[in-house]
């Protein structure tokens, strides 16, 4: 090394501490803060969705965020490859969970329970190409409701139609369709149409697409890249345009080629019986049996749904919605099979909702409302006109938050009283208690309404009973 390569090594490491720092801080593609407006939504929308779960009789359930990578590869078919795979350094290959749905199916496996109806809500990653336009991340929420066990055909799944109906109805998100299909009616018709059967899986994964791309593009990734025959391609093309209520799966079942092979004929058998019962739950007016859908999801056995809203023209002010499914599940009987020593069954149907494309849709309308959001939940301010009452505040705070009651204070010795107001008034706090030496003189403490400004003095002995009184009349 020269001697001046030596001395520009020597001024390069002492002025590296003064050299600039980046002018902009930025998170990774695909994720995002939320602020504490955002927060408020997205915890109303959680508690709600949450709530019918817990409705239907569902145990909540938490898994680890990451697995064994061995034990989330080959559950996904072509999708294995958006996994998060992580370096330990204790040598184990691991993967971020890619749903919630295989973990649970280890669990089950792993604890040795033949019965369950659990829900969990819980992120989850997928290295895809994010749409934020469309609620798409990479890093998002999954809030899942599953049923395992051995029970009467079509009893279950029905009951998961009727809790998404319930959500998207409670949400109040506008119309939306119920899509339904069974994943052996589509194995039925790939081989009625001459699709090999080595081909199966990734003819699917094509498939899964339509709701995304038209028919002619899907129908072009069959043939120009996946090797299909033309021929065969226009024979699934002739199936997958149809869609409607039950008089399709009448019609399908008097269909020439699909009334002759065994799978086809047990799916649409198991829709016409799934029908029956969404009429008694009074939600068939949703349902739409939809021979394009698809579910790309490799574990799916029988039945399959997606839930979609229906466009309407935006509002003034508003975007045009564009978010795809809302909501989608399936039944899937053989994955806990897969984890099992022994092979053992363990038949499961599930959905997931679309939590975060749902939150896009509320955050945007909310925005367009200009409707306000409070950020926090206090109920009483502790407020003062007088100096050097610190003490008789912090005395007074802690009797209420003894009580249940939500209170904050300002962090402040002496605060002016204005500032004081001012800070319930912005923040929609609707009641304040005022103490000073004049109050303390008396034995009364201030209540005053902040929508109001009217004031009242109330003794100290019955300050919180009137409180509690006046919150539970708002």
């Amino acid at each position: 090394m020269t001697y001046l390569h030596i001395v520009e090594a020597v001024l390069t490491s002492q002025l590296k501490p003064y050299q600039k720092k980046p002018n902009f801080i930025k998170i990774p593609k695909g994720t995002r803060d939320l602020s504490p407006k955002q927060m408020v939504v997205r915890e109303k929308i959680l508690d709600m969705v949450i709530s019918c779960f817990k409705r239907h009789g569902g145990k909540g359930l938490d898994t680890p965020a990451f697995e064994l990578k061995e034990m989330l590869t080959e559950k996904y078919n072509e999708q294995s490859g958006l996994m998060y795979d992580l370096e330990d350094q204790g040598g184990e290959l691991l993967s971020l969970r890619y749903d919630l749905t295989v973990p649970f199916a280890r669990y089950l496996a792993m604890n040795k329970l033949k019965k369950m109806k659990r829900y969990q809500v819980g992120k989850v990653w997928r290295r895809e190409s994010p749409s934020i336009v469309q609620g798409r991340y990479r890093e998002f929420y999954q809030c899942d409701f599953d049923i395992a066990g051995q029970f009467d055909p079509m009893i279950p799944d029905a009951e998961c139609l009727r809790i998404i109906y319930e959500i998207l109805s409670g949400l109040q998100l506008g119309d939306f369709l119920i899509k339904v299909n069974d994943r052996r009616i589509i194995d039925g018709i790939f081989a009625v149409c001459g699709v090999p059967e080595s081909k199966f899986r990734t003819i699917c994964a094509s498939m899964d697409k339509l709701d995304k791309i038209s028919w002619k593009d899907v129908r072009h990734e069959m043939v120009a890249e996946k090797g299909l025959a033309p021929e065969v391609a226009d024979r699934i093309g002739d199936y997958v345009q149809h869609h409607g209520g039950v008089s399709l799966v009448e019609h399908m079942l008097q269909d020439p080629r699909l009334s002759q092979n065994k799978q086809a004929l047990e799916g649409l058998g198991s829709l016409k019986l799934l029908s029956e019962y969404l009429t008694l739950f009074a939600i068939m007016e949703k349902i739409s049996f939809d021979l394009s859908l698809v579910r790309g999801l490799d574990y799916y056995t029988g039945v399959i749904y997606e839930a979609v809203l229906l466009q309407t023209p935006a509002q003034a002010g508003e975007d045009p919605l564009n978010v795809g499914s809302v909501a989608a599940g399936g039944r899937y009987d053989e994955l806990v099979a897969i984890f099992d020593p022994n092979g053992h069954r363990v038949p499961c149907v599930g959905l997931s909702i679309g939590i975060e494309r749902i939150f896009h849709i509320v955050e945007q309308r909310m925005k367009t409302s200009g409707k306000k959001v409070r950020t926090t939940e206090t109920q009483v301010f502790v407020a003062t006109p007088q100096r050097n009452f610190l003490r008789e505040r912090l005395k007074l705070i802690a009797e209420l938050w003894d009580a249940g009651i939500k209170a904050e204070m300002l962090y402040k010795n002496n605060p002016k009283l204005l500032p004081q107001l001012q800070y319930c008034e912005k923040r929609g706090i609707p009641l304040v208690v005022i103490i000073g030496e004049e109050e303390q003189k008396e034995g009364v403490i201030k209540l005053r309404s902040v929508a109001t400004r009217e004031e009242e003095a109330i003794k100290r002995e019955h300050l919180v009973t009137e409180i509690q009184k006046r919150l539970s009349q708002s």
